[in-house]
């Protein structure tokens, strides 16, 4: 017997019935919450392995809208965008603790503001997750000068939250 609040599985949404593996390519992108995060460049400490984010968004990337400017050719422009698979997102350490790739692959549930929840784009924006006008184009910056950007809060998103 079902309790009156209780849901049918059938009644739950996708992300908390799949594996990432076993989503359609349609629900593998809607859980991309448009923060921009993964997008900012950042520095690898090859000794330690340690990740240190810059507020450096790559060129592609709108400062507003959080969105690729060339998402479907991202990567003749620029080469080295990782793009996110199951099997990159099981092996990533730096993906935001807000990202739903990472929330979903750890068992846990999305937050109130993204998109697939709220049902609007803008909330995780008006949440305060995102990069938007927070960032530079790396456009002009030479690499020996990305450590005056270095940030810490694409690790604090969320916190509270």
């Amino acid at each position: 017997m079902m309790t009156k609040n209780a849901q049918k599985p059938d009644d739950l949404p996708f992300w908390k019935t799949k594996t990432l593996a076993e989503m359609n390519d349609a629900e593998w992108e809607s859980l991309c919450d448009g923060c921009g995060l993964c997008c900012l460049n950042k520095l690898e400490d090859w000794e330690t392995a340690e990740i240190a984010w810059t507020s450096i968004r790559c060129v592609l990337l709108d400062g507003e809208s959080c969105r690729c400017s060339d998402y479907e050719n991202r990567q003749a422009t620029v080469p080295d965008c990782i793009r996110l698979t199951v099997e990159s997102v099981s092996k990533i350490s730096w993906l935001p603790p807000t990202c739903g790739y990472r929330l979903v692959r750890d068992g846990h549930d999305l937050y109130w503001w993204h998109p697939l929840v709220s049902g609007d784009p803008e909330t995780v924006h008006q949440a305060g997750i995102s990069a938007r006008g927070r960032t530079v184009s790396e456009e002009g910056i030479d690499i020996e000068d990305y450590e005056d950007y270095l940030v810490t809060w694409p690790l604090e998103v969320g916190e509270g939250k």
